[in-house]
C-alpha cells in the first residue's frame, strides 16, 4: 500500500483550508502520473457545452475519467492547476463550486491561472493535474 499524499498548511502561511485545498502537498517517492490539460471537450465529438460552469463540469468529468484510468481518486491529486480565461472572482466562483464537488473533500495543492485563451477559440477551462498512484 502506498503512503498518501500528505498535506500542510502552516501556521506560516494563508490558510487554505476554508477554500478547500492545502499549500503543500508531500508526496513520497512512487509512481506519478501527469495527466494533460482536460477541456470539456466532449467523448464523441459532441460540441462544447457554452458558458464557464456547464465547461468546468465536462472538464472535471475529464479529470474523473482520468483518475479511474489510473485506478487513483481525488485524495492521490497532489497538484491541480486551473488555467481559466479571463480569470477574476467572478470566473472563480463560477468554476470552484464544481471543482470541489469533484475533489470530495480532498485538498490538493491548487493554483489558478488567467489565460488570454486555450487551445480553442470556444475553450474556457482546463485542468491539469499531477496524481501520485496508489500501489
Amino acid at each position: 500500500m502506498s503512503t498518501p499524499v500528505t498535506r500542510l498548511n502552516p501556521k506560516t502561511m494563508p490558510d487554505s483550508t476554508a477554500l478547500g485545498y492545502s499549500q503543500i502537498s508531500v508526496v513520497e517517492p512512487g509512481r506519478m502520473a501527469f495527466v494533460s490539460g482536460q477541456v470539456a471537450s466532449l467523448p464523441g465529438g459532441a460540441p462544447v457545452p457554452e458558458g464557464l460552469q456547464a465547461q468546468t463540469r465536462a472538464a472535471v468529468a475529464n479529470c474523473a475519467a482520468a483518475l479511474e484510468a489510473l485506478g487513483a481518486n481525488p485524495a492521490d491529486i497532489a497538484m491541480m492547476r486551473l488555467y481559466v480565461v479571463g480569470l477574476d472572482e467572478a470566473a472563480m466562483g463560477a468554476c470552484y463550486p464544481d471543482v470541489l464537488a469533484f475533489l470530495a473533500g480532498a485538498t490538493p495543492s491548487i493554483t489558478g491561472i488567467g489565460v488570454a485563451a486555450l487551445a480553442g477559440a470556444d475553450l474556457l477551462i482546463e485542468i491539469e493535474m499531477v496524481v501520485r498512484l496508489p500501489g
